[in-house]
């Protein structure tokens, strides 16, 4: 059990049932009324976030997520093929599992698995990770007046917006968290 009063961004817990992580919090003293904690947690099993608010010094549960290191091999129409680095045991998880992170895996590529008590939750990416680029109009001269973008398509089939020196071919650096262009890898 942990209280609401050491909320740390990052933590899971265990509400009714289901497993968050804390995304924002913020603890509140009103002038009238005792204190509470208002917080913005994800749920991990469906990837929807809510905002809920606890007493000051009310005592949840606490999950306790596993990592581990595994390899993804091959998608094999809706299901994705992951392999256990460490007992080499495959299994597979859905394209409704990995709706975001599809837009970023390769095959042969390294990632954590997300467990808790056995139940995968997803995976977790690196935070960035290199992607060539498949498709992108030239860049046009004379455009250039304030950091003019394009638009390219990745190997993965995500698009981003681009500086416009970046040509076909081209390797990138990608933040799997907001999907946008770092820099050439």
């Amino acid at each position: 059990m942990i209280s609401v009063n050491d909320f740390k961004t990052g933590l899971t817990v265990e509400v009714d049932g289901d497993i968050f992580t804390v995304i924002e919090f913020q603890h509140v003293k009103p002038g009238k009324g005792a204190a509470f904690v208002r917080s913005k947690l994800k749920n991990l099993r469906n990837g929807n976030t809510v905002e809920k608010t606890f007493r000051a010094g009310e005592t949840i549960g606490r999950a306790m997520i596993e990592n581990r290191g595994v390899q993804y091999l091959y998608a094999s129409g809706q299901e994705h093929v992951f392999m256990d680095n460490e007992t080499y045991d495959q299994f597979s998880l859905t394209s409704e599992q990995l709706e975001w992170e599809l837009n970023f895996l390769k095959e042969n590529m390294n990632v954590n698995i997300v467990s808790y008590q056995g139940e995968i939750l997803g995976i977790n990416l690196p935070n960035s990770v290199d992607l060539k680029v498949v498709e992108t109009e030239p860049g046009i001269k004379g455009n250039t007046a304030t950091g003019a973008t394009k638009n390219a398509k990745l190997e993965t089939g995500l698009n981003v917006q681009v500086p416009l020196f970046i040509n076909e071919d081209d390797v990138l650096l990608v933040d799997t968290r907001e999907g946008k262009y770092i820099s050439r890898a």
